[in-house]
């Protein structure tokens, strides 16, 4: 199939127009029909309320990595020495996560149906594999579940609750575990796509309802979506090459917003790119799975 032939129609508009540094992290918080996302480098909490077009925001002192709905209707974060539920700006530690290892931070983040918190870490430089991802039981029991990673991120499980994604990003590829959702164990990692695309390395990922998988692609230009069996279905593109993360939200969850980032363009790069950094919604023609609420 040409290039042409991959790729998707889709229309956009810009949810938050004044730009993030470092977007990330979209979760649909179907409790409130808010999305809360992230600027990483800007230290910045956002809701997203589209019932009202109106985005607010918490300035915090340290990064923060994700936002998760939770149970207790306190978001959680993701700060780089563990995860914090958040009053305002109150903050109070939920769990430590690496606390000792100051050369890491926390990244992506997502919970399963069952409500668990599945948490990565990424290596500072960005090149050493001293990171790994984790599982947080409802009892806040911590188990490391991958080793040796670099920059975890994309997580996601499919309709069937019985498969369990994962991109650790230089490798350039998503991996594909089996998932016992009674126990939350995962065993038999092996690729299921790699990502193929210039100067590109996948982030983010979600899901949608009927199993494919949608991975933004950090320098790419745009969103690929893969077949359940690893298959290219498709290309976004958008106007916007740094894509960092994306997930389905709305009433419907055929909302499909996309986090994107600004920091390090050039001066000619952000003439090119006028969007760099903003929230956008798209409409995919497919509509997506739910984002879960941490039950801790």
């Amino acid at each position: 199939m040409s290039a042409d032939g991959l790729r998707i129609p889709c229309e956009y508009d810009v949810a938050v127009e004044p730009p993030a540094q470092l977007g990330e992290g979209p979760r649909w918080d179907a409790q409130t029909g808010t999305l809360l996302w992230v600027d990483i480098l800007g230290r910045r909490l956002h809701r997203y309320d589209p019932a009202l077009g109106r985005d607010d925001w918490v300035q915090l002192d340290r990064l923060v990595s994700a936002a998760l709905p939770r149970a207790s209707g306190h978001p959680l974060l993701g700060l780089p020495d563990g995860f914090y539920e958040a009053d305002g700006r109150d903050l109070s530690l939920v769990v430590p996560l690496e606390a000792d290892r100051p050369e890491n931070r926390t990244n992506d983040a997502a919970c399963d149906p069952q409500g668990r918190l599945w948490a990565g870490t990424m290596a500072l430089d960005e090149h050493t594999p001293t990171a790994g991802l984790y599982r947080i039981d409802t009892d806040l029991t911590v188990t490391k579940v991958v080793d040796g990673t670099t920059i975890s991120n994309g997580l996601g499980w499919s309709p069937g609750r019985d498969r369990f994604y994962f991109i650790d990003s230089p490798t350039r590829r998503i991996d594909v575990f089996d998932y016992d959702a009674g126990s939350g164990a995962i065993e038999n990692r092996r690729p299921l796509a790699a990502v193929q695309v210039r100067d590109a390395v996948p982030d983010g990922l979600a899901v949608d309802a009927e199993g494919c998988i949608w991975a933004a692609l950090h320098g790419g230009w745009g969103l690929n979506r893969y077949s359940p069996a690893g298959e290219l279905m498709g290309h976004v593109e958008l106007p916007v090459a740094r894509v960092t993360s994306c997930c389905f939200g709305g009433s419907d969850l055929r909302d499909f917003y996309v986090t994107t980032r600004r920091e390090g363009l050039s001066e000619r790069e952000l003439r090119e790119q006028p969007l760099a950094g903003v929230l956008l919604r798209l409409d995919v023609g497919v509509a997506g799975l739910p984002t879960h609420a941490f039950a801790g």
